[in-house]
C-alpha cells in the first residue's frame, strides 16, 4: 500500500463495528516532529489483540479501529532531533508507542510498565488526545524511543511477530535467567505464535525443552520442525504424573481456561511458572505452590531495552518465527483463521 495525495494522509484497513470486518479507510497521521520517525510499513503481524479490539470483546473499542502492533518497515523520514535512525533503515514498532518517559520504569527502559500507563499502538488515547491507529496501514509516525533497529541481515517479514509474540516470551525467560542456565528443564504449554517462539528461545538458551499440548497433531511440529526434546500430550494423566517434580521452568501460553494444578505439580523445588496467556481465571491448590517454594508469575511484553536486545539476539543466532505472508486484502480471512487456531491452543 502507498500513501495517498499528501504527506499526512494514510491508507489503512479499519473495522467500523463489532463485526470486526476490516476494509480500506483513509485517515491522517500526525506531522513528523523533531523526535519522530516516519516509517513506510512493509509488513504487519496478525495478533489476537487485533481480534479483541476489532470485535469489541472488551467493550472499549474506539471505532474506526485500525489494528496491528507487530509493525516493520523502512524509515522514510526523521525529525531534526533523531540521531538513532536514518532514512532507509529497517525498523520495527511494537505494542506501545508512548509512555510518560519519566517514571521509575520508563527510566529503566521498561516502558511497558509505565506507572502512568503506556499508550498502545492502536485503539488507545495518545498524549495529544487522538486515537492511535496501528499497522494495518501504509505508514506510521512514531517517537524514536518506541522504534527499534532491525539488523540488516534479518528478514523484515520475520521480524514482525517478534515485536509481540517474540518479546512476550523472551522478556520473562531472560528476567528469570533462563538464558544463563543451560541444561535446565523447560516446559512450554501450547504451541501457537507464542509457544513456538518459546521453544526456539529455549533451544537457543541450551535448555531441555518439552512441549505440552492437548492436540497430538502438534507433536510433529514440536519435535521435527522446532526441535523440541520431548512432546507430552497433557491430557495423558499417567504421562503427566510420571513427570512430577522434574521442571525448572514452565511458560504457559494458553489463553483458554485449563487446570493449573497438573502443571504446578511438574515443577521442581524453587521452580518458576510464568503465565503469558489470559485465561478467565486461575485456580490451583496452595499445596502445589507453597510446598517446594515455587513461583507463579505473570508477564506481558518487554521494555524498549529488552526488545532491541531480543532483535539483536535473533539476528545473531538466526532465530526466525515460522510465518506465512499474505496480502492485506486477505486480512479478514486471516483473522478468522487466527480465531480457529486460538481455540486449538486454548487447551
Amino acid at each position: 500500500m502507498s500513501c495517498a495525495n499528501h504527506d499526512h494522509e494514510c491508507l489503512g484497513w479499519a473495522a467500523t463495528d463489532p463485526s470486526g470486518i476490516v476494509s480500506p479507510y483513509k485517515f491522517n497521521r500526525r506531522a513528523v516532529g523533531s523526535d519522530d520517525v516516519s516509517i513506510t510499513i512493509t509488513h504487519c503481524g496478525i495478533c489476537y489483540a487485533d481480534v479483541v479490539w476489532t470485535r469489541n470483546k472488551h467493550g472499549d473499542s474506539k471505532y474506526p479501529v485500525v489494528p496491528g502492533h507487530e509493525i516493520v518497515g523502512v524509515v522514510k523520514s526523521v525529525g531534526s532531533g533523531v540521531s538513532r535512525f536514518k532514512v532507509g533503515d529497517h525498523v520495527g514498532v511494537g505494542t506501545y508507542v508512548n509512555s510518560c518517559r519519566d517514571c521509575h520504569f520508563c527510566n529503566q527502559g521498561l516502558e511497558n510498565n509505565c506507572q502512568k500507563g503506556s499508550v498502545y499502538t492502536f485503539n488507545h488515547v495518545d498524549a495529544d488526545a487522538t486515537i492511535t491507529k496501528g499497522g494495518y496501514s501504509s505508514f506510521i509516525v512514531v517517537h524514536q524511543r518506541y522504534c527499534f533497529k532491525i539488523p540488516d541481515n534479518y528478514p523484515l517479514a520475520s521480524a514482525a511477530p517478534l515485536l509481540c509474540a517474540g518479546i512476550t516470551v523472551y522478556a520473562p525467560m531472560v528476567r528469570h535467567k533462563m538464558n544463563q542456565q543451560p541444561g535446565k528443564s523447560f516446559g512450554v504449554i501450547g504451541l501457537g505464535g507464542l509457544g513456538h517462539m518459546a521453544v526456539k528461545f529455549g533451544k537457543a538458551f541450551g535448555l531441555n525443552v518439552t512441549v505440552f499440548s492437548t492436540s497430538i497433531s502438534k507433536k510433529e511440529e514440536a519435535l521435527t520442525l522446532l526441535g523440541a526434546d520431548k512432546f507430552v500430550l497433557s491430557s495423558d494423566q499417567e504421562q503427566m504424573k510420571g513427570l512430577a517434580n522434574s521442571f525448572d521452568f514452565i511458560i504457559d501460553t494458553a489463553s483458554g481456561d485449563h487446570p493449573f494444578d497438573p502443571y504446578m505439580a511438574l515443577l521442581k523445588t524453587y521452580g518458576v511458572f510464568v503465565l503469558v496467556g489470559f485465561p478467565s481465571e486461575i485456580k490451583l491448590s496452595p499445596v502445589n505452590l507453597n510446598l517446594g517454594d515455587k513461583t507463579l508469575c505473570g508477564s506481558t511484553v518487554g521494555g524498549t531495552r529488552e526488545i532491541q536486545e531480543m532483535l539483536d539476539f535473533c539476528a545473531a543466532k538466526g532465530i526466525q518465527p515460522n510465518i506465512e505472508v499474505i496480502p492485506i486484502q486477505y486480512a479478514n480471512e486471516a483473522l478468522e483463521r487466527l480465531i480457529k487456531e486460538m481455540s486449538n491452543i486454548g487447551l
